[in-house]
């Protein structure tokens, strides 16, 4: 049987279940889920959003500024474990990264910090990407070791290649598109040994882009930025069958600024 994997950054869980949410967690056939920019504690959501019927949750609000970032992991089936960041001092408390472990796999949903160019949130961002780099090389050795994969799905909030973005040369001195970002998650494929499935599945681009701005008509002219991603161990990445962003059909439609992005794999055994 196939195992199915999704990540999407919901831009406010409470308003995003009131605009359709609901409805395509109620369709999805994905086994696991990961989900970000929650902004919200799990006693803020309705009792079926925080735990909706068929699935196991684990919610990680942040608790040093509420009501930002918080992301969440839903699987099918029980975890063997779950855990909440990923050793910082600086960013566990910050609802950006959590994990569970399934038989053989280990699933993490990841909200990198977005940045901006010239600012301490920039300089967040680049504390992030420095501790977490060196923790992905450890789960990767860690779940080597004990025989298991890794995906980590989330909003890495950096486009790495120029076909990962509709409009990159007026973006290239902007936070998400910088070369140190890139670099960066060059370093993540190349250095720390992950695999971009849906790059892998559609190596040619331009996209799939999975987050327009609200602002003019980006989503309608596919102006987007391919920021979402579902990088796994070279082994889960070799069973990769099909991936794909789960496109609103039109404007009105959408729940978030974000769709959703989808992984199939082949059985993992």
């Amino acid at each position: 049987m196939s195992f199915t994997i999704t990540t999407a950054n919901v831009n406010g869980l409470r308003a995003a279940s009131g605009k359709g949410y609901v409805e395509w967690l109620t369709a999805t056939s994905a086994d696991v889920i990961c989900l970000q920019e929650v902004r919200a504690e799990p006693l803020q959501l309705a009792e079926h959003v925080r735990e909706p019927e068929g699935w196991h949750t684990l919610w990680a609000p942040s608790t040093a500024a509420k009501g930002r970032a918080g992301v969440a992991v839903l699987t099918r089936q029980e975890p063997l474990a779950r855990r909440v960041g990923f050793g910082s001092a600086e960013f566990d408390t910050t609802g950006r990264y959590a994990e569970v472990d399934l038989p053989g796999l280990t699933v993490a949903s990841l909200y990198l910090p977005s940045g901006e160019v010239d600012t301490p949130r920039q300089e967040e961002k680049e504390r992030f990407m420095a501790e977490f780099l060196e923790y992905l090389k450890s789960l990767r050795k860690r779940a080597e070791e004990a025989g298991r994969e890794v995906v980590v799905c989330g909003d890495w909030n950096i486009a790495h290649r120029e076909v990962d973005l509709k409009n990159w040369r007026t973006n290239q001195k902007n936070a998400g598109f910088l070369p140190e970002e890139r670099a960066w998650l060059g370093r993540v494929l190349d250095e720390a040994g992950y695999v971009d499935v849906v790059r892998r599945l559609h190596p040619e681009g331009p996209g799939p882009y999975s987050w327009w701005s609200y602002r003019g008509r980006a989503f309608d002219n596919d102006a987007g930025w391919r920021i979402d991603y579902i990088m796994t161990t070279p082994g889960l990445a070799a069973k990769s069958l099909a991936a794909h962003v789960e496109r609103a059909p039109s404007h009105p439609e959408r729940w978030s600024d974000h769709a959703p992005v989808t992984a199939v794999f082949d059985d993992l055994g």
